[in-house]
């Protein structure tokens, strides 16, 4: 038996079989037709906040320990809505152009 054929079977007992076949076989992420790769999304009444976007960015994993221990330590100080975009927001607010040094 082959090991995609048992990681197949053992999925399928847990999630909808033709959801897992879908993934495996890429055809879930292929668009079914030219029209839905181009096209508005199926759902094109629902619109997109104007407000905020979701990035993605790059950071060192030493950077990334730093901020989740920041956000911790504002936790434990009863700040229970602190998390990472709020503190990085937060910091964006207290940067001084003026003393960021030119080999950043």
């Amino acid at each position: 038996m082959s090991d995609r054929r048992d990681l197949r079977e053992a999925t399928a007992r847990v999630l909808d079989r033709d959801e897992v076949d879908g993934v495996l076989s890429s055809a879930f992420y292929t668009p079914s037709s030219p029209a839905a790769a181009s096209g508005p999304s199926a759902d094109a009444s629902v619109e997109k906040p104007l407000h905020y976007k979701v990035i993605c960015i790059s950071m060192y994993t030493d950077d990334l320990k730093r901020l989740d221990g920041m956000v911790d330590a504002l936790k434990l100080r009863g700040l229970t809505k602190a998390n990472r975009s709020a503190l990085i927001r937060y910091a964006l607010g207290a940067v001084d152009l003026d003393r960021v040094p030119k080999g950043l």
